[in-house]
């Protein structure tokens, strides 16, 4: 068992992890990444992204995931393969953290970034399929299925977003609901169903995703939920949208938390209530849920942690100086 020491400890290891890691580095904090049990995030099950900028052509997730930790790396973050079962926040700075390890990580900052995962229906072929038709982000998968017929499964905000979104890149939208009304607020329900683009199934649940003969999605098996009685539906591209999970479990009763899961910071801020304690990332963003917001969200937390650590350096000279 070792206890590791740093200026900032960083929980999480996605886009915007890795990024408070860069800044940090920079900044002379001597970050600490502690990586958890998916190291790069949701973009390392993320084939194709097209929207991260600065990459002409298509470039793969995890690659991108790769080069962030690598960069991270090379301006001076240590990197420690284990998982953070244990935080105490209580005492302020510094924070205490332990590993699954049993090693023990103190920062005098501390950076949250656990993100978030998209929920998935558990269903035959969901995970044989993901990407290969079968998706949780339409904003970062719809632009592949231009002029293809797509569904989207769920009937709350995010689900009828999603449907919105797609009617961008295909004209033939298939909304797939378990019940007969959506649970989405009453102006996106409006929109949706205005749409010429979108067309509604009510009462159905999704029992399984098969693929065609090119090894991508074909079609997806139905089930009616009043009748019991099986259909198909031909679809070149199925999203899950049935909501996000943030990873905040180990900051229950630690950190204010929105109904969601979701961490309260400041305003336009990575702040928590807690001085020294920055969230980042998906695991406080509900709405937006990108790569780059990810890493701008990482980018300011790194530098509200620098600064944290100079007005308390120069509170301790002013100390001081006073006896």
């Amino acid at each position: 068992m070792a206890t590791h020491r740093t200026k900032m400890l960083i929980i999480g290891s996605g886009p915007a992890g890795y990024s408070a890691a860069i800044y940090g580095a920079r900044a002379m904090l001597e970050p600490i990444v502690v990586q958890g049990l998916q190291p790069g995030g949701q973009l390392t099950i993320t084939t194709d992204v097209e929207n991260y900028p600065g990459f002409a052509d298509v470039i793969q997730g995890p690659w991108l995931m790769e080069q962030m930790q690598a960069q991270a790396e090379h301006v001076g973050t240590r990197m420690m393969w284990d998982t953070i079962v244990e935080v105490d926040l209580e005492n302020g700075s510094p924070f205490r953290a332990v590993g699954d390890s049993g090693d023990e990580y103190i920062g005098d900052t501390l950076v949250i970034a656990t993100g978030a995962q998209a929920k998935w229906l558990g269903v035959e072929g969901e995970q044989e399929l993901g990407g290969k038709g079968v998706s949780a982000c339409a904003t970062c998968d719809g632009f592949f299925y231009r002029g293809k017929k797509v569904a989207v499964i769920g009937g709350g905000n995010t689900a009828v977003e999603e449907a919105l979104y797609l009617t961008n890149h295909s004209d033939d939208v298939t909304l797939i609901h378990r019940r007969d009304e959506l649970r989405a607020e009453k102006i996106l329900q409006d929109r949706l169903f205005k749409s010429p683009k979108i067309s509604t199934l009510w009462n159905k649940t999704v029992v399984r995703f098969e693929g065609g003969e090119n090894g991508t999605l074909g079609h997806l098996v139905l089930k009616d939920t009043q009748t019991g009685e099986e259909s198909t539906l031909e679809a070149d591209g199925a999203f899950v949208a049935i909501g996000h999970a943030p990873a905040t479990e180990l900051f229950k009763g630690k950190l204010p938390m929105d109904a969601g899961g979701y961490l309260l910071t400041e305003p336009g801020s990575p702040k928590t209530e807690i001085p020294g304690v920055f969230a980042a990332g998906d695991v406080t963003d509900h709405t937006y849920r990108q790569a780059v917001t990810a890493a701008g969200m990482g980018c300011m937390a790194a530098l509200d942690a620098e600064r944290f650590l100079a007005a308390a350096e120069d509170a301790g000279e002013e100390a001081e100086a006073a006896e």
